[in-house]
């Protein structure tokens, strides 16, 4: 490993500030699209299963940590690395307790600090590139889907892509190849702009949703740093998500985020590990309001997430009821309790609370949506918020914040003891 500076942080695309780093693209660029690839491939080539779907995301992270290998590291990177110790030592703790091999959840913390660590290493050109063609894949597919579903399912036919990845047996709905969740539910929030809830590339309307909101922290952060025509494409795109995917959170999200843009800057970013607890408390209120809520609405989503934290014990609470993580899928605190401990929970809202920089605008309006995105999204989508599909770009983005945020406040190159001066603030 190379070895860590003794300097106070490296500057992020110090040379070729205004280049596209290759690299870092050929690394983020896959872990948005590799699953609609495979989808063709199962579709069009060969039947896949999930050994296929494991070693595509393997080599992922493979090669991102090859790439950080050959960069070293940096001051700045060992809180992450704090983080990830920490977790690999949860994980080695959980396998000992349970007599298995359990790393679901120490993949999931992997993907936050690799690409964290990665978006310390990007610059603005890199980063807005990324994103730009990200958006533009999902638009350009997501339009075929909504106009031109027909040519969309005989592309992917996510039907069979994930009953032959996943092993989720399709229900016929009128022969449709579309994935079945993706199928519109009586009664559910429609804006009715599509006969089925959108999923674009990603092929499962979750992902597609989640995808809005980190468009929207992207928003949120660079709104003032990239041009008009991406401003445009961005908001089309978020846009065209919601009124098609159907996604009441991230409708819910947007409009938060549109007030926060002109109250974020004025706030403390300590004032993010607040944001946790105030959903958790959010959530019992409406617990105590509405007891009975269940099924797919927002009251029922929250309902389900209290009453799987109720029946959280001693057991739970040390790692030691592994079995029931199958049945946390919708219930993202639940989950980490259960996968992670009661100190992994505590060590995953430290992280997401005080890792962000909160020394310019920018970065304080992208501390906040990311706080509220995350622990929303826990205690409404489950751990879909981890799935590499969205979590590469949010958390290149969250990297990027902390360090290459200083290329845009500062027209010259600082010094060293500059650094250490902002680093300290």
């Amino acid at each position: 490993m190379s070895q860590t500076t003794t300097g106070p942080m490296h500057r992020a695309g110090m040379s070729g500030r205004t280049d596209r780093n290759p690299v870092i693209m050929a690394l983020l660029l896959p872990s948005v699209l590799y699953n609609c690839v495979l989808a063709v491939i199962n579709n069009m080539v060969m039947p896949l299963g999930f050994a296929h779907i494991a070693l595509a995301e393997m080599l992922i992270l493979v090669l991102c940590m090859i790439y950080l290998l050959t960069k070293g590291i940096f001051r700045q990177h060992l809180p992450v690395l704090a983080f990830l110790g920490f977790n690999v030592m949860v994980a080695g703790y959980m396998m000992v307790v349970n007599a298995a091999l359990f790393i679901e959840y120490l993949r999931s913390i992997m993907i936050i600090s690799i690409f964290t660590m990665i978006g310390t290493w990007a610059n603005r050109a890199t980063v807005v590139a990324i994103f730009r063609i990200a958006c533009i894949a999902v638009l350009a597919v997501l339009l075929v889907e909504i106009f031109r579903t027909t040519i969309y399912e005989n592309v992917f036919n996510p039907a069979s892509y994930f009953e032959n990845t996943r092993g989720l047996r399709q229900i016929s709905f009128d022969g449709s190849k579309l994935f079945q969740n993706a199928q519109k539910i009586p009664g559910r929030f429609s804006f009715g702009l599509a006969d089925h809830r959108t999923s674009s590339i990603f092929l499962e309307q979750v992902s597609l949703a989640n995808f809005s909101g980190v468009l929207i922290i992207y928003l949120m952060a660079m709104y003032t740093r990239i041009a008009r025509s991406d401003r445009i494409l961005l908001m089309v795109t978020i846009a065209a998500i919601i009124t098609t995917n159907d996604s009441r959170t991230m409708l819910i999200f947007s409009g938060v985020c549109f007030l926060g843009y002109f109250i974020f800057p004025s706030l403390s970013t300590k004032l993010t590990a607040l944001i946790m607890p105030g959903i958790l408390a959010a959530g019992l209120l409406v617990y105590l309001v509405f007891p009975s809520a269940s099924g797919d609405t927002i009251n029922g989503r929250i309902v389900l997430t209290i009453n799987k934290l109720a029946e959280i014990d001693f057991n739970a609470l040390m790692g030691l009821n592994v079995a029931v993580i199958g049945e946390l899928a919708d219930s993202g605190y639940a989950y980490v309790v259960n996968a992670g401990t009661a100190f992994g929970l505590l060590a995953l809202w430290l992280f997401v609370s005080f890792l962000p920089a909160g020394r310019t605008a920018a970065q304080r309006r992208a501390a906040y949506s990311l706080s509220i995105f995350f622990f929303m999204n826990m205690m409404i989508g489950g751990n879909a918020v981890f799935s590499i599909k969205i979590a590469a770009l949010l958390w290149l983005l969250v990297g990027y914040m902390k360090v290459s945020e200083l290329d845009d406040v500062r027209e010259c190159v600082p010094s060293r003891n500059s650094y250490a001066a902002a680093l300290a603030g």
